[in-house]
């Protein structure tokens, strides 16, 4: 405070003269002499006041303290003070100890402060009063709060003995605070006691006041005197500009009639801080008037109107030459609601009215008008322009709220019970803080305005407001200050500027906010009886949606994924039980849950800023916390493609969260899947899916965080002032990986590494644009006008950022900024040889700049070309199935059935152990071609086994992709399969549905798999057992699948650490339905059903068969094999071999199984083959078909269907 005052005079003497300069300086008209019965007085004052502590007895003057102007209070002061003239150090000391332990406490200065305190705030009496209080020196004037006010104060020199400064605290403000006036002020000169009138005061009692009202018409009074008890106060109001506020006067003895005045002077506004409900007053000149928004007339006051406490004798009861019956001067009876609340009963509760003193023990939300009082109940102050006392209250605040609502179980996320006040009710302040203000962070102090508007122009209940502020919290915490300033998202809404806020949290207050919910008109809310307002009934809001953080919704998607990683519900215990300690593994390394939006409570609402990861090539929704992958796809199930977007503030209610999990296990087998233990390494990858239609997209006035220059300038409508463009139409992007590239000549003597990126080929449309204004000059003139202009780009370093807008048979416009010098005609400008150039007939190869931005092309700019190439069009279903062209490159669009991880190609697995990390895990797809001409898409394998690849997200079954350049692959046992290569791009087109519903295998017979040409892969058939082919029961090692008789490993070899084994069987079936036969091959648990045995007998078979460890039967028939290699006489196996032969087993069955020869085998067919017959004594020669060869996918028993006459029996 040293810049505040200048150091205190060490004696009397000079004090004085100090006070004496001080006091004609900031006290003395300015226009008048040196007043020296002013200092004289201003001293005694300051001494008398000084010397009442009763500890400075022995100094008369306050040497210690130094006088202090409004001036310089509001210039200096920058941090909270306060000054106790009047106080010792002991009693300064008991009042910081009530602050409590850690409260940081107002530090105290040694200042003495004299004013006049006033109502106006200019020197003009014509200026417009709003009942605020000031104190005036010469050198300027300062708001100030006071507790109690005597109307005799205004306009008088008071010495103030006790008072804290508290500077303005926002960043915005003019740098002016307040005072907080503590003890009652000292006059400097003697206040004049008034003597009261000298005759008393002709007055109306409130029961004779209203009737008069009621028949004003008959009882011409044009003014009258009125005195009655205070049993309600308004709030101050402000409507279209005019203050005004209302007070409701009662019968002095007992409960009665009651009648409202409505206080509408300026001048009058000061009132409203001297009235205390419960005390007695008179109003002077009192007039009848009609006010907006009700039905009733009202007593009003005028300028000659005056206010003064009602004492005995001051007053005597007007007489009226109208006779009153004693029904006239009872109060009217109240109204009853007759709205009907049937269907409503259960939900809406109604709120309690009472008074309450408490002590505001935390400031939730200033801007919101949301404090803590006594610890347990949360006070909303936001129903009412409460814009003065706000500055005020802070911990250690005493407020007395009178008519205040209580609102229990609110919902919204508030658990505390609420204490809101209306119009009606009034707050009033009690006690001042010895506590400093605390620093709110910004989103507590600016967007006041907006707060009103969700109030008053929204129209929102207190369990949506608080909801909605809660929201709001979490929006400024996850866009501010990096996306946009506080203030500037918590701008309130002006036509054509909505707010930002309001626009994010609007989309779904269609549904939250009730039908009909009343406009609020302020007279009403306060005159009528019954009292509405809208904190009378409330329904608890069950909290329609948050606003997670990305890290949030991350964490908890990484959360949920492995609580609910279950192995067993991965793999059903029938098939577990038979597979190996590898295949289990394998199996289980990986697996992916999509939690949509759904399944989240309460709903999660997806925000973020959307930019473009030059690290990664994809595209993330950002916020201050984190990052996440995503992708959008548009209404047509095409990819993202408009760069605009970047940068812009997307929404999103409807999504999906998806986690894939990766695992590294070495469980024995399946018996320890439910081990954790025997999980060694496990890692996941989050992102989100979300289509564009489901999203709000809202530009952001602003560079984005963490956005490279050139990526913020595509984001900006205006563009760059000066630079040029190219459209091209791209014809095939490449896929994103990391690539070697020869070193220029100068660039750098460290030897390269590989690098992020990817190739595009396209084709100039035209020649290089200039920029002109906002638009772009004609086109220039091409070198050869009749050649192709092919163009090789490369993008690598931050450029790779545009991979995720680049798609085939798409115009784009390639903008480079800065000076005129051409870019674009450049024949080589990167490490790229020439040679790959020239066979791919390219003009020109560009390494697309870091600071180069992209566009999608609009169709007024596209020329007129007739003969463009465009991208290569999908392969056929003949062309993909054929043994021409291997290694060919196609495209196809197919929907992805399963996905698993698989063993890298052996040329990875020979590299050198120290490089034995760089060894990456494959990816083998099963895909469902799409083909128009095919009913039944055939099944096809795609590789992804290069190392240097990105992991791609988004190939998840159920999910339609669009597969481009794919080598296509021969196996050496002439099955079609396709691989992943540096020219492969993929485009997702739709995701996985929610809900999707298994299709039923279509039910044939037999023959139509000869005779389709393309027959389905998958299929039902009722056919009917003829024979048993083969029955072979197995105990192979979990480890190494050697054969283990009494369960234990026969192979002679220490490396085989497995102590288990697992049981595995198959049968060979020969099936026929009376137009073909099949062998059908069961394996597993479809042998059970297949010998038509229950659980419990089929493991018995199996523990017999652990002693052997092997059984394997060849049955006599068609297709028989060679000898058995059990022993003939064992009994389990005269029991399977007499099984097999049963009619339990040789029975009908409705049979579903899947092609053994895969649709991709291009293995030639084999031919039918002449088979001779004996039809008795004639033999006949016929081409019989190869037999069809079957793989069991299930078998049940068929559907007996009842003949009529037994149905009719049954219902009869």
């Amino acid at each position: 405070m040293a810049a505040c005052r200048a150091q205190p005079p060490t004696s009397e003497q000079a004090w004085l003269e100090a006070a004496q300069t001080f006091i004609q300086e900031t006290l003395c008209p300015a226009d008048k002499k040196p007043n020296n019965q002013l200092t004289r007085s201003v001293i005694d004052c300051v001494n008398e006041t000084w010397l009442s502590q009763g500890e400075n007895q022995d100094l008369t003057l306050p040497l210690s303290y130094s006088f202090v102007s409004v001036q310089s209070l509001k210039t200096h002061q920058r941090l909270p003070c306060c000054s106790h003239l009047s106080w010792s150090g002991n009693a300064y000391q008991a009042w910081t100890r009530g602050a409590g332990p850690g409260g940081r406490v107002l530090p105290r200065e040694q200042l003495i402060l004299l004013g006049t305190l006033v109502d106006l705030l200019g020197d003009s009496e014509q200026e417009c009063r709003s009942g605020c209080l000031y104190v005036r020196d010469n050198t300027g004037t300062l708001d100030c709060e006071l507790i109690d006010l005597d109307l005799s104060w205004l306009g008088h020199l008071f010495l103030f003995p006790s008072w804290s400064y508290l500077p303005s605290t926002k960043r915005n403000s003019l740098g002016e605070g307040h005072l907080e006036l503590w003890g009652t002020p000292v006059p400097v000169f003697p206040l004049a006691v008034s003597p009261g009138p000298l005759m008393p005061i002709p007055v109306l009692y409130p029961g004779k006041a209203s009737y008069l009202l009621r028949y004003r018409k008959k009882c011409k009074i044009k003014e009258l005197n009125l005195a009655g008890k205070l049993v309600h106060l308004s709030a101050l109001l402000i409507t279209q500009n005019k203050r005004y506020f209302i007070m409701t006067l009662g019968e002095l003895a007992q409960a009665g009639s009651q009648v409202s005045v409505i206080v509408q002077i300026p001048a009058q506004m000061v009132w409203h801080r001297v009235l205390r409900p419960g005390r007695a007053y008179v109003l002077t000149e009192l007039q009848v008037t009609k006010v907006r928004d009700h039905h009733s007339c009202i007593w009003t006051t005028i300028p000659s109107s005056t206010l003064m406490p009602l004492r005995p004798g001051y007053v005597q009861e007007l007489e009226l030459d109208i006779a009153f019956s004693q029904a006239d001067l009872k109060p009217q009876p109240l109204p009853t609601s007759s709205k009907d609340s049937r269907g409503q009963e259960g939900l809406v509760r109604g709120s309690k009215v009472l008074h309450y003193l408490g002590t505001v023990t935390e400031v939730l939300h200033e801007s919101a008008g949301l404090y803590i009082l006594d610890g347990q109940l949360i006070l909303c102050l936001a129903y009412q322009k409460i814009h003065g006392l706000r500055r005020v209250i802070r911990p250690g605040v005493c407020l007395e709220l009178r008519d205040v609502h209580l609102l229990q179980a609110v919902g919204g996320g508030t658990t505390k019970p609420v204490l809101a006040l209306c119009l009606h009710g009034t707050v009033r302040l009690q006690g001042f803080s010895c506590l400093k203000p605390e620093t709110l962070p910004s989103y507590k102090v600016y967007g006041a305005s907006l707060y009103e508007q969700l109030v008053w122009k929204c129209q929102l209940g207190l369990p949506l407001y608080l909801w909605a502020t809660k929201s709001l919290e979490e929006l400024v915490c996850k866009l501010c200050p990096h996306v946009l300033r506080c203030h500037q998202f918590l701008k309130h809404s002006s036509p054509g500027k909505p707010s930002l806020g309001l626009q994010l949290l609007a989309p779904s207050w269609d549904v939250l906010i009730p039908p009909g919910n009343p406009i609020r008109h302020a007279h009403s809310e306060i005159l009528e009886e019954p009292h509405t307002c809208p904190l009378q009934k409330y329904t608890p809001l069950q909290t329609p949606y948050s606003f997670p953080t990305i890290l949030a919704l991350a964490e908890e998607g990484h959360h949920r994924a492995w609580a609910t990683f279950d192995p067993k519900a991965l793999l059903p215990l029938p098939e577990a039980t038979h597979l190996t300690s590898c295949q289990l593994n394998r199996r289980l390394a990986w697996s992916w849950l999509c939690l949509p939006s759904c399944v989240f409570q309460p709903a999660q609402v997806l925000l973020g800023v959307l930019v473009a990861s030059s690290h990664r090539g994809l595209l993330e929704l950002r916020d201050l916390r984190g990052s996440l992958p995503c992708i959008p796809l548009t209404e047509s199930s095409q990819s993202l493609i408009d760069p605009k977007l970047i940068g812009c503030l997307v929404r999103v209610e409807k999504f999906q969260l998806v986690v894939e999990r990766e695992v590294m296990s070495n469980f024995p087998s399946w018996e320890e899947m439910g081990m954790a233990s025997f999980i060694q390494k496990k890692q996941t990858r989050v992102y989100i899916q979300f289509y564009l239609p489901d999203a709000l997209i809202l530009p952001v006035p602003r560079p984005t965080f963490g956005s490279d220059p050139s990526q913020t300038a595509s984001s900006c409508p205006e563009g760059p002032h000066l630079g040029q463009s190219r459209l091209f139409l791209l014809s095939h992007k490449e896929a994103l990986m990391k690539r070697n590239f020869c070193l220029l000549p100068g660039d750098s003597s460290q030897p390269a590494k590989p690098t992020l990126s990817f190739h595009v080929s396209g084709t100039w449309l035209c020649g290089t644009q200039r920029k002109e204004g906002s638009g772009w000059s004609p086109p220039e003139s091409l070198a050869i006008e009749n050649k192709d202009q092919k163009v090789f780009l490369i993008f690598l370093g931050a450029s790779v950022r545009w991979f995720p807008f680049l798609y085939p048979n798409q115009v784009y416009r390639l903008v480079a900024p800065g000076p005129s010098t051409p870019v674009f005609e450049t024949e080589c400008s990167s490490g790229t040889s020439h040679r790959p150039l020239e066979l791919a007939d390219c003009v020109s190869c560009l390494t697309v700049q870091e600071e180069w931005t992209l566009e999608l092309g609009s169709s007024q700019d596209v020329p007129d070309v007739l003969e463009v190439p465009r991208a290569l069009p999908e392969s056929s279903l003949a062309h993909l199935l054929s043994d021409n062209s291997p290694n060919s490159l196609v495209s196809f669009s197919a929907e992805i059935l399963s996905r698993i991880l698989c063993d890298p190609p052996l040329a990875l697995r020979r590299i050198k152990p120290g490089n034995a990390e760089a060894i990456k895990t494959g990816v083998k797809l099963t895909v469902a071609l799409e083909m128009d001409d095919c009913d039944y898409p055939p099944h096809l394998d795609i590789y992804i086994e290069d190392p240097q690849l990105l992991p791609q997200i988004g190939l998840l079954p159920g999910a339609r992709v669009l597969f481009s350049q794919l080598e296509k692959r021969i196996s050496r046992s002439n099955i079609v399969y396709c691989c992943f290569r540096s020219s492969t791009s993929v485009q997702v087109l739709s995701f996985p549905t929610e809900t999707k519903a298994s299709a039923p295998l279509p039910h044939i017979h037999l023959a139509q798999l000869v005779q389709d040409d393309r027959p389905p892969f998958q299929a039902t058939a009722s056919c009917h057992i003829v024979c048993v082919l083969s029955l072979q029961i197995l105990w192979v090692c979990a480890h190494c699948t050697s054969i283990c008789p009494q369960g234990k490993c026969s192979r002679q070899d220490p490396s085989c650490p497995s102590q288990r084994a697992v049981s595995q069987a198959n049968i060979r079936l020969l099936v026929e339905d009376s137009t073909a036969e099949a062998t059908v091959i069961c394996r597993n648990h479809h042998v059970a059903t297949a010998l038509g045995l229950s659980p419990s007998e089929w493991s018995s078979i199996l523990e017999h068969a652990r002693g052997p460890g092997r059984v394997a039967l060849q049955l006599t028939g068609p297709g028989s094999q060679t000898e058995s290699a059990s022993r003939t006489h064992d009994p389990l196996t005269l029991l399977l071999r007499t099984l097999c032969a049963s009619p339990l087993v040789l029975r009908p069955v409705e049979l579903s199984f899947a092609l053994e020869r895969r649709p991709t085998d291009i293995t030639p067919r084999e031919p039918s083959r002449l088979q001779q017959f004996q039809c008795g004594e004639l033999p006949l020669l016929t081409r019989v078909n190869p037999r069809l060869r079957l793989v069991c996918l299930s078998l049940q028993e068929p559907e007996l269907h009842k003949p009529p006459d037994a149905a009719a029996a049954s219902s009869s």
